[in-house]
């Protein structure tokens, strides 16, 4: 990659002063105690519906000289904050979002390596390395630490490829200069992680903490593990990402990211360190406290007056976070792109509601055979897309705004037989390793190497199976109670002519 001049418009300064222009960011300018406090109140807005935030008083870290004194959270959290971010002037619908990014996510634009960037303005090594100089909050009152790894973006390297990926695994701190993390071996990373274990190698990492959302966006996201999420970044910002090689490993990060933490994970289970419990996006505490493998930080380089990136992970009903609201969207896209590369016809629309991050997932279709129901879960289900989504999928017909949970309920109501094949079970899958309905043994990442699912599909399309009948003029099912078409013109164009008295006859 050639050497060039970093873009000044890129990094997630900007991103905030955009959002805060748009009225979705506002500073917390009273102390905020990291240690419980910042994340309720981070909980408290996200149910009060209000904007991203900035933390610019966190107790402990306010003092002159502290090496950041600054969190963002929430810049993620609704689909106009996304829309702003990715590139639209104000909150577009939730079809053209998912088209935009499924269109987005075929596109590359491959990153420029420069000779310096703001994130090595500071430069941190050995005994001077304490992770705990960083205002990480302890975000829930039951998690097992301080998680820094919330919305970092992972970096990591095949060995044998040379191939970069980046992702978003949640790590906690469990010392100065040691961060155990959850490690799935199906995860991107963890295909890079046993190829290391193999050579008997540690596994070099970097994780940024800050940069253009769009990094959060798409580390998030299972794009395939041979492609480049910085090549994607690029397309999405519709220029080259900035790159400048680590201090102490030989990764490619931002040159505007506001701070990275370099190191190595040893392979040697002598090595492992106790992580979790953590708040999932489950919106429950995930698993049992477990050794796992454990980042041993040689490096933190980060910006001048750094601003610490992070996320307050689990969604609730009427207070579910940026995670949720990211999955949202990628996970509609991916499902569709993965339905489109399987061959599966007459896809209308996906929807995900943010509050199951993926877990259930709504498909339209313009039905083509009586099974399409079912070719549309296989090919989801069979997809390395799965491992945390899908466990329901929802088929409905054109008729059905998916988006609408009251008429996917009426669908299913009217539409599914208990009994038959309309509710088909597809049992012992891998799955979610942190589902709180799958008992404990069967969430073993040691053991089973994912944890294990029973999936559902619900087929809410009417069947064909029903005879056709002249009185319903060769339909299968009855026609519905909606207004004649003729009628329904008739009474829109007179509306103005009826006079409401007490109402103004709405939209």
């Amino acid at each position: 990659m050639p050497l060039s001049p970093p873009p000044t418009d890129m990094d997630l300064r900007r991103a905030m002063a955009m959002l805060a222009a748009h009225g979705e960011l506002a500073e917390v300018k009273g102390e905020v105690d990291w240690n419980r406090e910042l994340g309720t109140v981070a909980r408290e807005v996200l149910r009060r519906k209000g904007p991203a935030l900035l933390f610019s008083n966190i107790k402990d870290y306010g003092l002159p000289g502290a090496r950041c004194g600054q969190l963002a959270t929430g810049l993620l959290a609704g689909h106009r904050r996304i829309s702003l971010l990715l590139g639209f002037d104000d909150e577009i619908g939730n079809h053209e979002l998912v088209q935009h990014v499924l269109r987005m996510n075929a596109e590359r634009i491959p990153p420029v390596f420069v000779d310096d960037g703001p994130v090595h303005e500071n430069v941190v090594l050995g005994d001077d390395i304490d992770l705990r100089e960083l205002p990480v909050p302890q975000w829930h009152h039951l998690d097992g630490g301080r998680y820094i790894n919330t919305f970092g973006a992972v970096i990591t390297k095949d060995p044998d490829t040379g191939s970069v990926n980046a992702g978003v695994y949640r790590g906690m701190i469990s010392g100065p200069d040691k961060i155990p993390m959850l490690m799935v071996p199906s995860q991107h990373w963890g295909r890079h992680w046993a190829k290391y274990v193999q050579r008997g190698e540690p596994m070099p990492v970097a994780c940024v903490y800050g940069w253009h959302p769009v990094m959060d966006f798409l580390a998030g996201s299972p794009l395939p593990p041979d492609v480049c999420e910085y090549d994607v970044m690029g397309a999405y910002l519709g220029e080259p990402v900035p790159l400048v090689r680590g201090r102490t490993v030989d990764l490619p990060v931002p040159a505007t990211a506001e701070i990275v933490v370099e190191g190595f994970i040893s392979p040697d289970p002598e090595s492992y360190e106790m992580e979790g419990p953590f708040g999932e996006f489950t919106g429950y505490v995930s698993d049992l406290p477990t050794r796992r493998p454990t980042i041993q930080v040689t490096a933190i380089t980060h910006r001048d007056s750094p601003v610490f990136r992070g996320t307050l992970e689990g969604s609730l009903p009427g207070a579910s976070g940026e995670n949720s609201y990211m999955s949202s969207v990628q996970r509609a896209a991916i499902a569709w792109q993965t339905l489109k590369t399987a061959g599966v016809p007459g896809v209308r629309d996906i929807f995900v509601h943010p509050v199951n991050n993926g877990t259930t997932i709504v498909v339209q279709i313009s039905k083509v055979n009586e099974g399409h129901a079912k070719w549309v879960a296989s090919a989801l289900w069979a997809s390395g897309a799965a491992l945390y989504r899908y466990k329901y999928v929802i088929v409905v017909d054109e008729d059905i705004d998916p988006g609408d949970y009251s008429a996917t309920d009426w669908a299913i109501a009217y539409r599914v037989r208990p009994g038959t094949d309309d509710i088909v079970v597809f049992p012992g899958t891998f799955g979610s390793p942190i589902d709180p309905s799958t008992p404990l043994e069967e969430r073993s990442v040691d053991d089973l190497g994912a944890g294990l699912w029973n999936r559902m599909l619900i087929d809410a399309t009417k069947t064909w199976r029903f005879k056709p009948q002249p009185q319903w003029n060769g339909a299968r099912f009855p026609p519905t109670v909606a207004p004649a078409a003729e009628d329904l013109a008739q009474v829109r164009e007179r509306w103005a002519d009826y006079h409401f008295t007490g109402w103004d006859g709405g939209r």
